[in-house]
C-alpha cells in the first residue's frame, strides 16, 4: 500500500481539511548498480571526508550553503522550520484560477489529496465547489524543507496536487540567441496538407496506448542475458532523405492513410463463409 509523503491540513478560507499526500506518479526506471567489473561485486559508496580520510556517519551530516568558495553557513532543519511554522503543515489556498491558463511548462511532479480523520464532507464539498465552477485552486506548502507553489483541481472523485516551477525557474525564451524565426512566407498548399495531416492523426488520448519501448527492450535484454543468450545488434535503418517539404507531407498523409485503411480491416469481424 502507497505510503504518505506528507501530512497537515488543506486550508480553506477558515476551513482546515486534514489531508495526506500521496505521489500519484511511480516512475518505471530501469535501475543499474556499480560493480567491479574483475569480479561483479557490487560498488559500496562511502561520505569520506577529506580532511581526515575517514567516513562521515549519517548522524554527522548537516547541510551547508556555499556562501564563497570552500567557506559555507550551516543551517539546521529546525531553523528552515521555523522560517515558517504554519506553511509546515497547511496547504494554503491563495487564489481560484482558470485551469488553461496555466502554461503545462510550470508542471512538475503529481500528487493525490486523501481526506483525513473522517474530514470527506469538508473535502467534498471543496471537490464540488471546485468541479462546478471549473476553477483550481494556487496552494503553497512546504515538504520536505522546501516551499512549493501548486495547484489544485479535481479530477475523478479526487483532488490532484500537482508542484509547479516557480515563475523565476523557468529560463526566459529571449535568454535563447537563436531563436527560431520564418526564414520565408508560409506556403497556402503546405500549410493545408499539414493542416490534413494533423487531422488525420488527431485521436482522443489514451494513455495506456504509449509505452517506454526503450526500457521494455532494456528488460528483455536482462532477460536474455539472465539466460545466458548473446544478442545480435541489429543494423539501424537509414531514414529515407526528404527531398522537399510537399512531399514529405504527401508522403506522410498518403502513409496515413494507408495505416488507417489496414487497422480498419483489422477492426471488421470476419464474415462466416456459407457452406
Amino acid at each position: 500500500m502507497p505510503r504518505s509523503v506528507w501530512s497537515g491540513s488543506l486550508s480553506f478560507g477558515l476551513v482546515n481539511i486534514p489531508v495526506k499526500v500521496f505521489s500519484a506518479a511511480s516512475q518505471k526506471d530501469v535501475r543499474f548498480h556499480l560493480l567491479h567489473d574483475a569480479d561483479g561485486v557490487r560498488i559500496k559508496q562511502k561520505r569520506i571526508c577529506p580532511a581526515d580520510g575517514k567516513e562521515v556517519p549519517q548522524d554527522h551530516l548537516v547541510k551547508g550553503y556555499e556562501i564563497s568558495p570552500d567557506h559555507y553557513v550551516i543551517v539546521k532543519p529546525e531553523e528552515l522550520e521555523a522560517l515558517d511554522p504554519k506553511a509546515t503543515h497547511t496547504i494554503d489556498i491563495e487564489d481560484f484560477v482558470v485551469l488553461k491558463q496555466i502554461d503545462p511548462i510550470y508542471f512538475e511532479h503529481p500528487y493525490y489529496l486523501i481526506p483525513d480523520n473522517k474530514a470527506d464532507k469538508a473535502y467534498f464539498l471543496l471537490f464540488n465547489a471546485m468541479e462546478k465552477s471549473g476553477k483550481a485552486a494556487i496552494a503553497r506548502m512546504v515538504m520536505r524543507g522546501k516551499q512549493y507553489l501548486t495547484v489544485i483541481r479535481p479530477a475523478n472523485q479526487v483532488l490532484v496536487l500537482v508542484t509547479l516551477l516557480f515563475h523565476d525557474e523557468i529560463v526566459p525564451r529571449e535568454t535563447f540567441k537563436e531563436l527560431p524565426t520564418p526564414s520565408e512566407p508560409i506556403n497556402p498548399r503546405e500549410l493545408a496538407m499539414a493542416e490534413q495531416l494533423i487531422a488525420t492523426l488527431t485521436t482522443d488520448f489514451k494513455p495506456e496506448k504509449y509505452h517506454d519501448e526503450y526500457r521494455e527492450r532494456v528488460l528483455q535484454l536482462i532477460e536474455s542475458k539472465s539466460q545466458g543468450q548473446e544478442l545480435v545488434r541489429p543494423k539501424s535503418k537509414e531514414s529515407a532523405k526528404v527531398i522537399n517539404l510537399m512531399e514529405a507531407l504527401e508522403a506522410s498523409l498518403a502513409a496515413t492513410k494507408d495505416k488507417a485503411k489496414t487497422a480498419e480491416k483489422k477492426d471488421r469481424p470476419r464474415r462466416k463463409r456459407k457452406a
